[in-house]
């Protein structure tokens, strides 16, 4: 018998032996089949990180999970607030049933940091638009890119917030790429009008808020046009909104150490501006606004796949009235809706168990 051969059979006796002194202990058979599962489990295991070429630019994409399982494509808000620095803090626990997907659009994070000026000025913010086309055609070329790259048929679409209303653009212009929408904190006419001034307003004088009364007077009624008094009217609310609900624990927005550096800190926070300015646009800037272009009550009632609904009850930027209207409009081969008592526009827990009760309730192949 050449050495080969007699290397081939000790490796064939000790897998015998190995089998069955299995049969003969319980303990030990446990052990090794979970050690042959475990290693099952890590050879379909996805962990990629990398920058994407999507329409002309490369964009950050970061793709983690099991390989057989169905894939979440989420949008950030913002425009400009990426989940990926959290993604792991978040949604790590649930790798083991799907395979979650976090983009950095175009804009923000680590997309924005590979093309980033040296300084974000005036000049740069005009040659360089954000549209709401632009960023629906990017989502679409992702989501072909991830169906094949990772061998699938189809992608669950989750959007919250700005990333709520690219979510719908999206799926109701390419619904053959997806199995269903599910939208948290949904936008659906973003415009700042009076009404929405007036109610930011009378909340300040319930609570004799002098600070914000002070700001509100300052900023004066919309419509405005500069983004800097939209900043200051959300900064408001968003403490309003805080105060009337359960926040998310503290450790979720802890950045992770690979996004917790110099250079992307810096990206995101120029990225916000970049993106902010963008999305309320700004005269002096000569920057166009995306929201304008947002009306989803008008243009986009009509899906082909199923669409769900998480809505924080004590949300004044996407309030309950505008949602609930929205949601009863729209038509969808399946459609469900959910008020989340003292929840406002972000994540908390009850987001999110809400968001893993849906995911894990929709139909795939």
């Amino acid at each position: 018998m050449n050495s080969y051969n007699h290397y081939r059979f000790c490796i064939f006796g000790v897998h015998l032996f190995i089998f069955f002194l299995s049969l003969s202990s319980p303990v030990f058979a446990k052990a090794y089949f979970e050690n042959i599962e475990n290693d099952a489990a890590l050879k379909n295991k996805i962990s990629e990180e990398k920058f994407i070429l999507i329409n002309g630019i490369e964009q950050w994409v970061t793709i983690k999970g099991e390989s057989s399982k169905p894939i979440i494509l989420f949008l950030h808000g913002g425009p400009g607030s990426p989940i990926s620095p959290y993604s792991d803090n978040l949604y790590k626990n649930w790798e083991k049933d799907f395979i979650i997907v976090q983009w950095d659009q175009r804009g923000t994070g680590k997309t924005f940091g590979r093309y980033a000026p040296e300084e974000l000025t005036p000049e740069y913010l005009k040659a360089n638009p954000l549209t709401l086309d632009l960023m629906t055609n990017d989502g679409i070329a992702l989501s072909e890119y991830l169906l094949k790259h990772l061998g699938k048929q189809k992608i669950i679409l989750f959007g919250t917030s700005w990333g709520s209303a690219l979510g719908v653009k999206i799926v109701t212009k390419r619904p053959d790429l997806f199995y269903a929408y599910v939208g948290h904190s949904q936008i659906v006419n973003p415009k700042i009008d009076v009404e929405f001034y007036n109610t930011v307003y009378k909340m300040a004088e319930e609570k004799k808020d002098k600070d914000a009364l002070e700001t509100l007077n300052k900023i004066g009624l919309p419509p405005y046009d500069r983004a800097q008094k939209v900043g200051q009217l959300f900064k408001i609310l968003k403490k309003y909104e805080k105060a009337n609900s359960i926040p998310a624990p503290e450790s979720w927005f802890v950045v992770s150490p690979d996004y917790d550096n110099a250079k992307d800190n810096l990206n995101r926070s120029d990225g916000d501006d970049y993106s902010f300015v963008n999305y309320t646009g700004d005269g002096k800037l000569g920057v166009q606004s995306m929201s304008a272009s947002i009306n989803l009550m008008k243009d986009n009632l009509d899906f082909k796949v199923p669409v769900y609904l998480i809505q924080g009850k004590e949300d004044i930027l996407t309030p309950k009235e505008k949602t609930k209207a929205y949601f009863d409009k729209l038509k969808a081969p399946k459609k469900k809706y959910y008020l989340l008592p003292k929840t406002a526009h972000g994540f908390n827990k009850s987001v999110l168990k809400t968001q893993i009760k849906i995911f894990k309730s929709i139909k795939t192949l």
